[in-house]
């Protein structure tokens, strides 16, 4: 086949394959030493390929298992061979806990790919998927629960409020307090039952630009008005594909806890958004769901509490001494009905809620942008 003038050859497919990896990846030959490291793998060991091609010997990969073993076996094999939790470094940083497969590239070679899997990402995503499916699980009861408990509360309130013509000023506090605590358990029921009138998501095709930007403008004008958020987009993103009205609720939430943890003398909220194209959310059947597209909402408030840090999402489970931790629980449900993932991470000057969204089908009906109100020239 004949090249067009001025058009270069096409990169072999292997070796597009192998740069845009997600995994760190290493090649062995048959003397067990390292020819090759992905991208991924520079970046997980934080050293470069150069740099081990030229100390190609296995002491320069620190992984905590008998890794010559392993890869005579799978050359003899001819078999992939996993081991799971050991430790992977390179003296350049600490050792991770990570899975590791080895495995031949073809039948009649004596070359071996070693792919990486740290454990921190497979356990954060099947914490998340387990906490969705305990979300539900809680979420279904407790509706049931708030239906049935709303109608004596009623009754409740109302008989206090009977007694209280009757009684004195003294005496009276009692029965406001009676009526004042039942409208506070009502109202926390009917955010409970909220999430099981939540709708099935009504999809169409998103710029979330537009909806960060209102989600801005709605919280600067109420209960971020003493925050200063700073917008850091990446305007290339292509349009995802969710309901916009409870996407927008999700992004709401996020940046009224933001602004709740950063206390009254205020602070910085960062929206961050960027493209990200490893990230594959694995669903029961097998198949992957790609989610490129990130939103972050970074605060510089005090952090998490250790303790719930790792069940944050979950129903009733909440940082702040009078919150009803169904705010959160609330976030993740929309996001799992949108086929999206989210989690937290959390230091003390640093809280970062990361959304990870699908991108629109290409089949997906484009409508027209809806007016969004003016554009704003400056954050303030």
């Amino acid at each position: 086949m004949r090249l067009k003038p001025g058009r270069k050859p096409r990169e072999p497919l292997t070796g597009i394959v192998w740069q845009s990896l997600p995994l760190p990846g290493v090649l062995f030959d048959a003397d067990n030493r390292i020819t090759d490291i992905n991208p991924a793998a520079e970046t997980f060991l934080n050293t470069s390929s150069k740099v081990l091609r030229a100390h190609p010997d296995l002491d320069r990969l620190m992984i905590d298992a008998p890794l010559e073993d392993a890869l005579d076996r799978t050359r003899k094999n001819q078999a992939a061979l996993f081991i799971h939790d050991v430790n992977v470094g390179t003296g350049e940083r600490p050792p991770v806990q990570c899975n590791i497969q080895i495995a031949p590239l073809t039948d009649d070679s004596d070359t071996l790919l070693l792919l990486i899997s740290p454990r921190d990402i497979a356990d954060r995503l099947g914490r998340a998927m387990s906490v969705k499916s305990a979300a539900r699980s809680a979420i279904g009861m407790a509706e049931m629960l708030a239906h049935e408990i709303k109608n004596p509360l009623a009754g409740i309130a109302g008989a206090a409020q009977l007694l209280s013509m009757g009684l004195s000023a003294e005496d009276r506090e009692l029965t406001d307090l009676i009526v004042a605590e039942t409208r506070r358990i009502v109202k926390l029921l009917e955010q409970v039952e909220q999430f099981g009138n939540l709708r099935p998501p009504e999809r169409r095709v998103v710029n979330i630009h537009d909806l960060l930007d209102r989600a801005r403008k709605s919280a600067l004008v109420g209960f971020a008005a003493r925050m200063q958020i700073v917008e850091d987009y990446d305007p290339s993103l292509p349009p995802t594909y969710v309901d916009g009205d409870q996407m927008l609720q999700v992004f709401l939430n996020l940046l009224k806890n933001a602004s709740e943890a950063a206390g009254q003398d205020g602070g910085t909220i960062r929206i961050h958004t960027f493209y990200e194209q490893s990230l594959r959310l694995r669903r029961k059947d097998g198949t992957g769901n790609p989610l490129p597209l990130q939103v972050e909402i970074i605060d510089d408030g005090p952090g998490l509490p250790p303790e719930i840090a790792a069940e944050i999402f979950e129903p009733f489970v909440s940082g702040r001494e009078n919150g009803t931790g169904l705010g959160l629980a609330l976030v993740s449900k929309i996001i799992s009905d949108h086929d999206g993932w989210i989690a937290v991470d959390s230091v003390p000057g640093r809280t970062v809620f990361r959304i990870s969204l699908p991108v629109a089908p290409k089949e997906a009906e484009r409508p027209e942008t809806p007016d969004s109100g003016p554009k704003e020239t400056e954050t303030p």
